[in-house]
């Protein structure tokens, strides 16, 4: 496979671009092709059946673009649909936010106490403690569901005495537990790092998805011989169903960065 190709990264909207931002961090070199479903954004309340269909679309359309590599950058997705990612993958590798945060929360784990917070589809989901306990069964996992931190978040909100109060009233039950890793089970979260780090205090590390998924990224690239040797710039594409009058705003807040071109794709 050519290393040149870029990387495919997916979510139900605007949120994976939070791990764009870590892969632009971390592999500076590669060109990535940023796949966003705004038309038919929140997954969360859809069934498992509808789900695995869209990410096979999504899947299909990448794959079509010549990616060297899939990243499932969506709680959701990678909770109900990884297999059908992996299915039509073929040989193209597959990784996503879910694999990547259990990972480094289980490795770095010192208490063995884990808590993780997300939306309540992918907490419900039961994804990240079954994963966790599959790499380690002595792990300690508590859950939290947290509904009101995508649209604070989505909002701009990030420093709001609103968030703050509700951060401190979800996190209460959890460090209660005495973890020493929080798990951000959500590619909205790292936004609301700072005032999640204030919350909880020193003593608890927080396990960013989107970072953990980009060096899991450049460690498999690394590993296949697929990391690009910089032959040419590094090209950007930004790809979704619809164009919501926020959607600049909001992903350029998720971003770090200017979006540049937004390509509308419609199926």
């Amino acid at each position: 496979m050519d290393s040149s190709r870029p990387i495919g990264v997916f979510d139900s909207g605007v949120g994976g671009l939070t791990v764009v931002r870590a892969l632009m961090e971390r592999l500076p070199l590669e060109s990535i092709v940023y796949f966003g479903d705004t038309a038919r954004v929140p997954y969360g309340v859809k069934s498992v059946a509808t789900i695995e269909h869209f990410t096979a679309q999504i899947v299909d359309y990448l794959l079509g673009q010549q990616v060297k590599m899939l990243i499932v950058a969506c709680n959701t997705m990678a909770a109900a649909a990884a297999h059908v990612v992996k299915a039509r993958a073929g040989d193209v590798p597959v990784l996503d936010v879910i694999e990547a945060g259990a990972q480094a929360a289980v490795r770095d784990s010192g208490l063995r106490g884990i808590g993780v917070i997300g939306t309540p589809t992918t907490i419900n989901s039961n994804a990240y403690a079954r994963r966790m306990h599959q790499l380690d069964p002595t792990v300690r996992v508590y859950s939290q569901a947290c509904p009101l931190f995508v649209p604070l978040v989505e909002e701009g909100w990030l420093d709001h005495p609103v968030t703050r109060l509700t951060a401190q009233e979800y996190l209460k039950p959890v460090l209660a537990e005495e973890v020493d890793s929080l798990v951000l089970g959500c590619t909205h979260y790292p936004l609301l790092k700072p005032l999640l780090k204030d919350v909880v205090g020193e003593g608890v590390r927080l396990v960013d998805s989107a970072t953990t998924t980009a060096e899991l990224a450049a460690a498999r690239l690394h590993e296949l011989g697929l990391a690009s040797r910089g032959e040419r710039p590094a090209h950007y594409r930004y790809v979704v169903t619809d164009v919501p009058l926020r959607f600049q705003t909001i992903g350029e807040r998720f971003l770090g960065r200017s979006l540049g071109a937004v390509e509308r794709l419609e199926w």
